[in-house]
């Protein structure tokens, strides 16, 4: 079976997005030495990447070509999806989603972003672990990494690891 995978950085006030919708307060990390937890090696794990549409509009309107080519990408979404950016698959149903990824044996799945998606799966015990990178800028307002929606767990803790640039690794099991 594939572990469904977080990958994420947040600020160190908890948001993965600024008020402004940027995420300019992390480019400046860009360069950042991460050693065997680089994002590059991360996905190279990956076979499947799953989406919201958020996260699917915001990497669609980078000028970057799209970094998924080599994995199987899904963006959950209830509206089509004109002139995609890469190739990918459309779901609208979380659940049924939730099914078929358990299914998969061939990768591990990586929930890419948005906290409202990233919620939705733990929520519903689909998240297997999540790497948070901690990001020592404090930026305000924005998007939080978990939304509060009353959901509660106590994921343990694999490991915690400085990095680069004050930069902190929380590696959890839920």
């Amino acid at each position: 079976m594939s572990k469904i995978m977080g990958y994420i950085a947040a600020s160190l006030d908890g948001l993965i997005v600024s008020g402004e919708g940027s995420l300019d307060w992390l480019y400046k990390y860009d360069d950042m030495d991460l050693g065997e937890h680089d994002y590059r090696l991360f996905l190279k794990r990956i076979r499947t990447v799953v989406m919201g549409r958020g996260t699917y509009d915001f990497l669609a309107n980078e000028q970057s070509p799209w970094a998924y080519g080599d994995q199987r990408v899904i963006v959950i979404t209830s509206q089509p999806l004109h002139n995609p950016k890469g190739p990918l698959e459309i779901r609208s149903d979380v659940d049924a989603l939730i099914s078929e990824l358990r299914a998969l044996d061939d990768g591990h799945v990586w929930m890419l972003g948005g906290g409202q998606l990233l919620m939705a799966f733990m929520e519903r015990g689909a998240i297997d672990e999540i790497e948070i990178y901690v990001i020592p800028e404090i930026i305000g307002a924005g998007l939080p990494l978990f939304p509060l929606t009353g959901f509660r767990t106590s994921p343990t803790l694999i490991s915690a690891t400085a990095l680069d640039k004050g930069c902190v690794r929380l590696h959890y099991r839920l």
